[in-house]
């Protein structure tokens, strides 16, 4: 038995097809949700007077974990959002840190979009992924933000 190999025949659409194939396969996507991410295992004591802004509901404050900061807002008495200030349109950039605007979102100053504080969606791009969120565990004193 023998096999003979015939050429590959490729038609114009089947050839175009095939090469932005694997260009798409090359090209950089600055709207990503691979955000680099430390590992985090952070207790914060709501309490504490550092703490104060979290007594009330739609308070907020940074956290010194993750990998550019964390952004933790209280949502209800016993739900907590904790965002990742590492903005997800050029994490890699070295200005890209989100900073909260106002009581319901954020903005990274490097690219200018802006973020929901109370699920980390976006509001404007050009970033369309939206911010890391860490989970939250809430015992009533102690806010526990893990991933």
């Amino acid at each position: 038995m023998t096999l003979s190999l015939k050429p590959l025949k490729l038609t114009g659409i089947a050839l175009i097809v095939l090469i932005s194939v694997f260009v798409s396969a090359c090209k950089k996507d600055n709207n990503t949700s691979d955000v680099a991410t430390n590992y985090v295992d952070y207790y914060l004591y709501i309490n504490e007077p550092s703490n104060i802004a979290l007594n009330a509901v739609g308070g907020w404050i940074y956290v010194p974990a993750g990998t550019k900061g964390i952004i933790v807002y209280r949502r209800s008495q016993s739900e907590f959002t904790a965002l990742e200030r590492n903005c997800t349109f050029d994490p890699n950039a070295p200005c890209s840190l989100v900073k909260v605007l106002s009581g319901i979102s954020s903005v990274d100053s490097c690219c200018n979009s802006r973020f929901s504080i109370f699920d980390g969606s976006v509001i404007n791009g050009p970033a369309t992924q939206p911010l890391y969120q860490y989970h939250t565990t809430f015992d009533g004193a102690t806010l526990r933000i893990f991933n």
